[in-house]
């Protein structure tokens, strides 16, 4: 088992990132919502995923706006699995923490909605997938555990 950590990505992290050939997505326009990166617990400098979660209190849900896992762990070449699971299962924690019974919902590109169906238990409501209570809890407990 490899041990990972996620905290808030920095304005270093995500400067950091900008110059990475492995991330395609602009980071520095999600640095108005929480972002956060998943690590090796032996070498913080390598940044495998990114998070960017948007809260909605009104609606008492959480919103993953942006997630991309870095592109040397994608596909048949990665080494590690789960990368993405982990970052979900975060969210869904997240989502506990604030009192929104594990409500996370996300807006998929066309080409994922199985995927995100399938691999993780989203439902879809409308334009939007979204995972709540016990699927939440069951992501929690494959991906993150007792953190």
């Amino acid at each position: 088992m490899v041990e990972v950590f996620i905290e808030e990505a920095t304005s270093k992290d995500i400067a950091k990132i900008r110059k990475h050939p492995g991330f395609s997505f602009d980071w520095e326009q999600e640095l108005g919502h929480e972002v956060y990166k998943l690590y090796l617990k032996e070498d913080e400098n390598e940044i495998l995923g990114l998070l960017s979660l948007k809260d909605y209190p009104e609606e008492l849900r959480v919103h993953i706006n942006l997630i991309e896992i870095t592109k040397t762990q994608v596909g048949k070449e990665k080494t590690l699995d789960n990368i993405a699971g982990c970052l979900i299962g975060f969210a869904c924690a997240s989502a506990f923490k604030r009192g929104y019974g594990g409500f996370v919902s996300l807006l998929p590109k066309t080409r994922l909605i199985h995927h995100y169906q399938d691999k993780y238990g989203f439902r879809q409501y409308g334009r939007l997938l979204a995972v709540e209570y016990e699927s939440s809890k069951q992501l929690i407990d494959k991906y993150i555990g007792d953190e």
